[in-house]
C-alpha cells in the first residue's frame, strides 16, 4: 500500500519514517517536500501539490487551521483510506466523510511532539478497515500506545489539556519577574521548566491550538476570581481547585 503524506513538516516526516510502505510527500513548499523525501533512509519521493496520482493511503499532516481544506483537496486521491494527524478530530472526520465517504477514515492525534516520540496517540475511528489497521500496526510497532476515543470527547478534552494548560503556562511567563535562581521553590522551578518547554516551540502551533480549543477566556475568568477574592473567597477557590 503506497502512502501520500500531505504536509512535509515534523509530523509528516515522523509518520513517513515509521510507515512500512513506499511514501510520497507533497507540500505547499515543494522544496520542503523534496527535502523530506531525501531525508528518508529508504526510497521516497516528492510529488506536486496538484498531482493526479492516486495512493492507497492518504495521510494529512498539516496545521489544524488548514486541516479541513487540505482534506477536501486531497482525500479523493485515496484508493483505500484517508487519515489525519492534525490535532483535532471532529472537523477533520466530518470533512473526510464528506469528501471520501467510500474510504476508510480515522483520525490520529499524537499527544507529544515528534522529538519526544514514542508516546500516547489518541485515535478516533469513523470508518476503520484493513488499511487503517496497518497504520495502527505501524504506530504500535514504533513503541506508541494507542488510546481510542470519540471525536467529541477528544476535542472537548483538548480545551483543558491543551488550550487552558498552554494558556496558563504562557500567562505565568508573561506575569513573572526575573528572580534569583537560588531562591526558587519547587513549584516555581516546575513552572519555569514548563515555560521553557512550551516556549521552545512554534508559536503558530500554539496559536492554532487556541483558535481550535480556546482556553484563555476560562483561564482569565479563573485568574480574575482569585484577584477579586477576599481571604475567605481565596480559601474557597483554593478548595475548589483541589477538587
Amino acid at each position: 500500500m503506497d502512502v501520500l503524506v500531505v504536509g512535509a513538516g515534523d509530523v509528516g516526516r515522523w509518520f513517513a519514517d515509521l510507515a512500512d510502505a513506499p511514501v510520497a510527500f507533497t507540500d505547499v513548499d515543494e522544496d520542503r517536500a523534496e527535502a523530506a523525501a531525501a531525508a528518508l533512509d529508504r526510497r521516497a519521493r516528492a510529488v506536486p501539490l496538484d498531482t493526479e496520482e492516486s495512493f492507497g493511503l492518504v495521510v494529512v499532516a498539516v496545521p489544524m487551521a488548514v486541516a479541513v481544506e487540505t482534506i477536501e483537496r486531497h482525500a479523493s486521491r485515496a484508493e483505500r483510506a484517508v487519515v489525519d494527524f492534525t490535532g483535532a478530530m471532529r472537523a477533520p472526520l466530518a470533512a473526510m466523510a464528506e469528501t471520501a465517504p467510500a474510504r476508510e477514515r480515522v483520525s490520529f492525534h499524537p499527544l507529544f511532539a515528534p522529538e519526544h516520540a514514542p508516546g500516547r496517540i489518541a485515535v478516533s475511528e469513523s470508518a476503520p478497515g484493513p488499511a487503517t489497521d496497518h497504520v495502527r500496526e505501524w504506530l504500535n510497532a514504533s513503541g506508541n500506545t494507542l488510546v481510542d476515543v470519540a471525536p467529541d470527547e477528544h476535542d472537548d478534552a483538548m480545551s483543558t489539556i491543551q488550550g487552558r494548560a498552554h494558556a496558563a503556562v504562557l500567562a505565568f511567563a508573561l506575569a513573572a519577574d526575573d528572580v534569583p535562581e537560588e531562591l526558587a521553590t519547587p513549584v516555581y522551578s516546575d513552572l519555569a521548566d514548563l515555560v521553557d518547554r512550551v516556549t521552545d516551540g512554534n508559536p503558530r502551533v500554539y496559536a492554532d491550538i487556541q483558535d481550535a480549543f480556546d482556553g484563555s477566556e476560562e483561564l482569565a475568568a479563573a485568574a480574575r476570581r482569585l484577584a477579586d477574592a477576599d481571604r475567605s473567597g481565596f480559601e474557597e477557590a483554593y478548595d475548589d481547585a483541589g477538587r
